[in-house]
């Protein structure tokens, strides 16, 4: 069971998304709220494994709740789910930690896909916006390259996550167990301190780690 908590403003918005997780086979909705800051003082109590974000809330923002609560559960996948698809906003949401940028206009079975696809090692977005961050990054000049001290073996990873492997294909390609390659994983987000796959590729791409 897939344990999912909303972050959305609007009623009608978050009710529906709840009904809709709820009674899809698999997925569970374990908390909704209204604003950021309720959010983060009630999600500690019920941790769910997703979190639906909305950016533009009353309050704090998505982006930077989104922010908090990577640092407070780094082990929560944080997606947004929202209108805004303006360069800025973004980029700002992935530096921020979300592990997927998705639209509100997403249909609602490509949505459970796309929640489905982020717990499988994922970063799903809509394609208006893998667009966007595809162009992103061709304008941006590639830096002085870094390496932060990673072995042959973490960079050779972090080049297959660049290249949109999940742990459980990156392992079958190394020909070793997906614990091998949480654990480097785990090693690879040290030496670049970050938080999530996502962030991985978005500081391997800036610095030109690959």
């Amino acid at each position: 069971m897939l344990t999912i908590a909303i972050v959305e403003d609007q009623a009608v918005i978050r009710e529906g998304l709840a009904f809709l997780i709820d009674n899809t086979p698999g997925f569970k909705c374990v908390g909704r709220y209204r604003t950021m800051e309720i959010a983060l003082h009630e999600i500690p109590t019920a941790l769910p494994e997703v979190a639906l974000i909305d950016i533009g809330l009353p309050g704090m923002s998505g982006i930077e709740g989104i922010r908090i609560l990577k640092e407070r559960h780094p082990d929560i996948l944080l997606l947004t789910l929202t209108v805004y698809d303006d360069d800025e906003r973004i980029f700002d949401a992935i530096c921020a930690g979300a592990s997927g940028y998705i639209l509100k206009k997403t249909p609602p079975a490509k949505l459970l896909e796309y929640i489905d696809e982020a717990r499988s090692g994922g970063a799903p977005m809509s394609p208006e916006i893998a667009r966007k961050v595809m162009e992103l990054f061709r304008k941006t000049p590639p830096p002085k390259k870094a390496d932060h001290n990673l072995t042959a073996h973490e960079a050779r990873l972090v080049r297959m996550l660049v290249d949109g492997h999940t742990c459980k294909s990156a392992a079958a390609d190394l020909g070793v167990t997906v614990h091998a390659i949480t654990w480097h994983l785990r090693n690879v987000y040290e030496k670049l301190h970050v938080h999530s796959k996502t962030e991985a590729v978005s500081k391997a791409l800036r610095e030109g780690l690959v």
